[in-house]
């Protein structure tokens, strides 16, 4: 099994002393893994950043058997925020959840289509804002459907009005951004407050069902924006 395809890289870790076990995910075949021989070299490690968009030709003696790559540099995405940490842990935080969150060679174009929606958002000033959202919209597209506006109702709170959920243990007031996504976010406790939220969701909808734990990466950038 032979083909080319291009993809951004998700994860990479040491096989040996010289090659790697990459996994990356694809226009045209999804969620790929495979061995990069070499990929450990000064040359090829330098394309190897996560996130990176990368050309990919993949060989596989069968399906049951993991293959390997070649690469060339595609595109340079993650480097550009080499000196943004924030940045840079959100691209860590955003592929490896794709990488946890997705079945093996299983093409999704919306995904695909997705993760190149993900480096135009952090080009904006309210970028956190949009990542959230971007993230919810992860979910929608892995059949995890979240709208807070069917979860909550209104009321006047120290006479402004806040979106309320109800709980056994009392009350939870959302952030307004979230339900009208034209509200921008009062201070940085609300947009950590909407990444709770999401990331609360995150483990009780998809993570714990699925015997899953919930990813350092998210948590590594949530704690660099406080």
């Amino acid at each position: 099994m032979i083909w080319d395809d291009v993809g951004f890289l998700l994860s990479k870790n040491r096989y040996n002393e010289n090659s790697l076990i990459s996994e990356v995910y694809t226009k045209n075949h999804g969620k790929i893994s495979g061995i990069i021989f070499g990929g450990t070299s000064k040359k090829v490690k330098n394309y190897l950043q996560i996130g990176n968009k990368i050309y990919v030709n993949f060989n596989a003696k069968s399906e049951n058997k993991i293959g390997y790559f070649k690469i060339e540099i595609d595109e340079v995405m993650t480097p550009y925020y080499f000196d943004d940490q924030q940045k840079l842990s959100c691209i860590s935080s955003a592929m490896n959840l794709i990488k946890i969150l997705t079945a093996d060679s299983q093409k999704n174009q919306s995904l695909y289509d997705l993760i190149q929606d993900f480096y135009n958002l952090l080009k904006n000033d309210d970028w956190i804002k949009n990542y959230i959202f971007w993230e919810l919209e992860l979910f929608k597209v892995l059949g995890y459907d979240l709208k807070f506006k069917d979860l909550t109702s209104e009321e006047i709170i120290e006479n402004q009005l806040q979106y309320v959920t109800k709980s056994p243990t009392g009350k939870k007031i959302i952030p307004n951004f979230l339900i009208d996504k034209s509200k921008n976010p009062e201070d940085l406790k609300n947009l950590l407050n909407g990444l709770k939220l999401v990331g609360d969701y995150l483990d009780k909808t998809i993570l714990k069902p699925n015997n899953l734990t919930h990813p350092v990466t998210r948590i590594q950038f949530i704690n660099t924006l406080k």
